[in-house]
């Protein structure tokens, strides 16, 4: 079973994967050489199966302590002790061509920084997720790994020795001394190659801390909580497929979202839901290259749009349509969750929000980025002509219910939210268009919510139609201005969901749950924790109120704060935040650190404006 929470890991990578590096040392989860290829190491899913890559200092009573270095992703854990201080400081090199040395490594520097320390390393892969066998062989530069699909080198100048399939080690270093460990994909026969040296590690570090600063000063937010947002987009940024602009939800899979519990997903992929807090959130702080990236993803999709075959959900990194979703029984899970998932059945659900998160981020990126093309335009014609014909329909909704589909009132505020932004962006660019058709429409779904999604005893909107279900996603409402913020209905719903549970409604010490499970049907067994991404739609959602209510506004001040203490020590969030505090869920999840960027933007200038 991990001994390590999941708040306890950093995570390094190279925006073609990533590798998730404990407290203690260890690397217990990294996927190469993509996001969602099988894992090398998986112990955060099974520790006696799972393969990791650990170094950490021989000996008791050593205090770990990591941090990153300063504007990167370069990541330093520390261990401190009476008798000597150590440290590993892991990265991948980016800005690399695939011709130079560096690419595509993962780079373990260890060195003593007072006095003596005593190490140990333990490495031991376990391929596609502990299903295929490999050979190892030890060389006087290393060991090489070799399986059915991978192989892979250790190369360095320590010593190994051989632990069944994989290899160990122990070392001393004195204060001022290094070693350099890499793990880098070789060819059959090509063996480990040439060690690398301290003077070219150094070199590789800088360039990796230099590429990282350079990206990061483009960023332009110099508002309050600077550090918290800052992170999140080098969060963001390490999310990201480079090669189609794409980025994936988290780069784990299958951690719960209750310990125990069957809530386990694979989120290595890319959703559609995301486009546009993704384009907003990248758009606000001055990344407009990396909106362009994930906008021209976003085009490649609807060039796959038919009338009779309507956009997934969620697709791969590189845009492929089938991702099965696969059960790993082998895999105990973490701290015994299972089962462990791979792949994610969400593809074949119809979500009809996705047609109006896909029309913001267009018509967002359209209006701050760069202006869209005609050719572009017509598949989104064709794509709204097919929403007129299909808002009616019941949907499985934005929490993927295996419950049975329902007519979600967030589906339906999405398919307003894609035909207003349609009849905007023909507006604004004198696009030809099925104005009336789509104003009619439009209008409709206004009327029926107003009429269905409200429920005038609970004096709030609800989760669907005629249920007295609270949805923490309707907090959503004045952020994608189908209300005002200050509009009655919106303030009594915002007090309904600002109850605490026992009282009916979602938050407790500030954090948000996004519906009550002990009420309502999702089609699963247990429970989960609050989900991160509704209390900061809260946040925002009380700040725009706050305009007319300065109490709202202190309180999404307050508020802000108390979520800003649940990021673990690096500022990372997971998807989910238990109720003792614990990080639940994928981790770190993009989701939650967009939301971040939003509310951190639109509070700060709430509080500029109101001095």
């Amino acid at each position: 079973m991990n001994d390590q929470a999941i708040e306890n890991y950093g995570v390094v990578g190279n925006m073609h994967t990533t590798a998730l590096v404990g407290l203690n040392g260890s690397i217990d989860w990294f996927c190469f050489p993509k996001h969602d290829s099988p894992s090398i190491f998986a112990a955060l899913l099974d520790s006696d199966k799972g393969g990791y890559f650990q170094i950490s200092p021989l000996g008791k009573d050593v205090t770990r302590k990591q941090f990153y270095w300063y504007q990167t992703n370069v990541l330093v854990t520390r261990f401190l002790s009476s008798c000597g201080v150590g440290e590993v400081i892991d990265f991948m090199p980016v800005g690399l061509s695939a011709r130079e040395r560096g690419y595509h490594w993962l780079i373990r520097r260890v060195r003593v920084i007072r006095c003596t320390m005593d190490f140990y390393l333990k490495c031991h892969p376990a391929f596609n997720y502990a299903r295929d066998r490999h050979k190892t062989t030890i060389t006087d530069v290393g060991a090489y790994f070799e399986s059915s699909g991978l192989n892979l080198a250790l190369v360095t100048e320590i010593p190994l020795q051989q632990d069944n399939n994989g290899v160990f080690a122990k070392f001393t270093l004195e204060a001022g001394e290094e070693v350099v460990f890499v793990l880098r994909q070789i060819d059959s026969l090509s063996g480990c190659g040439l060690p690398l040296d301290c003077n070219e590690a150094q070199n590789l570090f800088k360039h990796t801390v230099d590429y990282w600063r350079n990206w990061l000063s483009k960023c332009k937010y110099k508002g309050r909580w600077r550090e918290m947002v800052e992170r999140s987009a080098l969060v963001l940024k390490l999310l990201t497929y480079e090669p189609t602009g794409a980025i994936v939800a988290a780069p784990t899979c299958s951690l719960p979202e209750e310990i125990g519990g069957e809530r386990n997903w694979d989120y290595r992929y890319t959703w559609i839901r995301d486009a546009a807090f993704t384009v907003y959130g990248l758009l606000r702080i001055g990344f407009t290259q990396e909106a362009a990236q994930f906008v021209n993803w976003l085009e490649c999709r609807c060039h796959e749009f038919k009338p009779d075959s309507p956009l997934q959900v969620v697709y791969s990194i590189d845009g492929k349509h089938d991702i099965d979703e696969v059960i790993l029984e082998h895999l105990s899970g973490y701290e015994g969750s299972r089962p462990v998932r791979i792949g994610n059945a969400a593809y074949n659900q119809l979500q009809l929000d996705i047609y109006g998160e896909l029309m913001d981020a267009v018509y967002l990126y359209n209006k701050h980025g760069s202006s869209i093309s005609y050719d572009l335009w017509t598949y989104l014609r064709q794509l709204l002509d097919w929403v007129c014909d299909n808002w009616q329909r019941e949907d499985e909704g934005i929490w993927e219910s295996r419950g049975g589909r329902k007519q979600f009132v967030y589906s339906k505020l999405m398919c307003w939210v894609a035909l207003d932004r349609g009849i905007r962006l023909a507006d604004k660019r004198s696009f030809p268009a099925n104005r009336q058709h789509w104003l009619t429409e439009r209008d409709r779904i206004y009327e029926e919510i107003m009429d269905r999604g409200w429920n005038e005893e609970r004096r709030a909107f609800v989760q669907y139609y005629d249920c007295d279900l609270l949805d923490a996603s309707n907090l959503i409402m004045p952020l994608v201005l189908f209300l005002s913020p200050s509009d009655p209905r919106m303030l009594q719903t915002l007090d309904a969901i600002n109850r605490l549970p026992e009282a009916g409604g979602l938050v407790s010490n500030s954090l948000v749950y996004r519906y009550n499970l002990e009420s309502a049907s999702d089609g699963l067994n247990g429970k989960e924790g609050t989900f991160n991404i509704c209390t900061f739609w809260l946040v925002e959602a009380l700040t725009r109120a706050g305009r007319v209510d300065p109490t709202k506004l202190e309180r999404a001040s307050l508020m802000f704060e108390e979520m800003l203490s649940y990021a673990n020590h690096l500022g990372l969030y997971a998807e989910e935040t238990s109720a003792s505090g614990k990080a639940l869920g994928n981790f770190p999840q993009a989701f939650t650190h967009l939301s971040l960027i939003s509310a951190a933007w639109n509070l700060n200038k709430a509080l500029d404006d109101v001095k």
